[in-house]
């Protein structure tokens, strides 16, 4: 792409005409999320028989002394629970290695300067390797939305215990099968997920509201207090530290990154899994979006078998389509209503053989294709519409002549196996029993979003650019590693558009390397391939050891 879409993005970002892709993520991913009820109150572990119950002790921070729960008064305020966990004792077999490891369902409270509590965090923590867990690597990770819990990491990623899926068919209903994971991570760093406020069994308490956590900024503030407060509580501050993001987690990681920074903890490692990193992208009157989808849809039609002659390699065919993104097709875009009719003609010829589409339909979009469009047109024929998450999934609509999709067979193949083996593995292998709800996904969250961000360089943003601070990061800590995976098939968040983003951070030459690039034939949840998943573990590891990582 042209250096002038560098300029452009900046421009739309400092005079506030950014449109929300985060928003237009979040919004699909609300509307196909499995919505948990409104608590009663916020959820504390009951630890079952057979597992440890403990009440944490009270907060040493720099704020004042932190009050114990029972002084909050009931004047309409969210009661408090206390701090407490769930632990047990398990085994995992590796590569042929037996793997001892400690799991702990709990949560932590978040305190204001006045040591009132204000969130109750709830987070799941596999750790190995007793006698050196000062020093063996740490990952947080999270899921994104905003608003959305951390179920389907939890559940699908690189815990220990996975639920099995049929991706990409669908998953038929229970009995589910919930598993050892063999490409866990475990036996390379341990792992703590972690529920948004809000979301999960994370809770708003006390006389806190929404309003204080559900915004970009908001957001961040929350999870490095979670950070902090997990680091001491757990004598972690000296280990090597990861964050590991999956859709807008990738955002909130990446601007994660340097406000941690900020508060003296440095990390090792980022990790952005399906990236949302300029929120810029769906500026109206822009061709930005036009353009770093190409290579997404040339991805789907060649993996649905509508191109004519099919290509024989993947990588090789969108080596070509990015080529043609990036040059004739951004230049042709870049001229408008000026475009001669001729080269309108060539160009649309060129984007319906790199598509699948008719020339006549490339010409009745203006040459711009919409994803949501392109989810009902490419299958049209055969009465099927696409998943926008995972393309490969196949949906049935009502309506075959309608313009786009009833819903999205990408998560709702799948939501039903991973909600259900999340509540078994909680119950019978962590203990631990909650006494309301899990917020799959909170709409309040959502639809209340600030989306303002002060950004490293001091500068108020009408929406995120998270690239810029995760630059800031890697300038000011040139041992930051950043690794960025990315599906072929995820019409969410496309991977043509975060290999823009990366390659605009601004980096000095000798940086450039701290930011690593992989891709995997599979969607937005690159791990609920097994196949996939295998090779994403293999990945990780080796971005693991080559920081230095010890292995137990």
């Amino acid at each position: 792409m042209h250096a002038r879409f560098s300029r452009l993005v900046r421009g739309l970002i400092v005079i506030g005409l950014a449109s929300n892709l985060d928003a237009a993520v979040a919004q699909e991913e609300a509307a196909s999320a499995v919505q948990g009820e409104e608590p009663a109150q916020a959820a504390t572990p009951r630890p079952a028989s057979g597992s440890t119950a403990t009440t944490l002790r009270p907060e040493r921070t720099r704020a004042a002394k932190a009050i114990p729960s029972s002084d909050v008064k009931p004047d309409n305020a969210i009661p408090v629970p206390p701090e407490a966990q769930s632990v047990t004792q398990h085994s995992i077999k590796l590569d042929g290695k037996k793997i001892d490891y400690t799991a702990t369902a709990g949560n932590l409270l978040l305190r204001n300067n006045a040591g009132q509590a204000e969130a109750s965090i709830f987070y799941v923590a596999y750790a190995s390797d007793p006698k050196h867990a000062a020093t063996r690597p740490i990952t947080f990770l999270f899921n994104g939305g905003p608003g959305a819990g951390t179920m389907f990491l939890l559940m699908g990623s690189f815990g220990p215990k996975r639920a099995h899926t049929s991706s990409p068919d669908i998953t038929p209903p229970a009995p589910y099968v919930l598993a050892d994971n063999p490409d866990s991570l475990i036996d390379t760093t341990d792992l703590v997920f972690i529920d948004a406020p809000g979301a999960g069994f994370s809770r708003i308490v006390g006389h806190a509201t929404g309003k204080q956590f559900w915004g970009v900024d908001e957001d961040l503030g929350a999870f490095e207090r979670f950070i902090e407060r997990y680091l001491s509580v757990n004598q972690r501050w000296n280990s090597p530290k990861y964050l590991l993001g999956e859709s807008y987690g990738t955002a909130r990681a990446a601007m994660l990154a340097y406000k941690l920074s900020q508060s003296n903890i440095a990390l090792n490692g980022v990790v952005l899994m399906s990236s949302v990193l300029n929120s810029a992208t769906r500026a109206p009157g822009t061709d930005l979006e036009a353009v770093s989808y190409l290579p997404t849809y040339a991805a789907i039609a060649w993996y649905h078998d509508k191109l004519m002659p099919k290509p024989p390699n993947l990588q090789t065919y969108l080596d070509e389509v990015r080529a043609f993104a990036a040059g004739p097709y951004e230049q042709a875009l870049a001229q408008g209503d000026a475009l001669p009719d001729a080269e309108r003609d060539a160009i649309a010829a060129r984007v319906a053989g790199y598509t699948g589409l008719t020339v006549e339909y490339v010409k009745e979009t203006r040459l711009e294709i919409w994803p949501s469009r392109f989810r009902k047109q490419l299958l049209r024929g055969e009465s099927r519409s696409l998943g926008r998450y995972d393309a490969r999934f196949e949906g049935i609509d009502y309506d075959d002549a309608a313009e786009r999709p009833d819903y999205d067979a990408s998560v709702t193949s799948v939501s039903s196996a991973f909600d259900a083996a999340m509540h078994q593995h909680l119950v019978q292998d962590l203990h631990f029993e909650a006494p309301d709800a899990y917020r799959v996904f909170n709409d309040d969250a959502l639809s209340q979003w600030n989306w303002k961000h002060r950004a490293s360089w001091g500068e108020q943003l009408s929406q995120p650019y998270a690239a810029g601070d995760l630059a800031a990061a890697v300038r000011q800590n040139p041992r930051l590693r950043v690794l960025s995976l990315n599906g072929y098939f995820d019409l969410a968040t496309p991977f043509f558009q975060t290999e823009y983003d990366l390659s605009h951070m601004g980096l000095d030459k000798s940086l450039r390397p701290n930011i690593q690039r992989a891709y995997y034939p599979t969607g937005h949840m690159i791990y609920l391939d097994d196949a996939s998943l295998h090779a994403l573990k293999g990945d990780l590891a080796r971005f693991y050891k080559a920081d230095g990582a010890p292995n137990p």
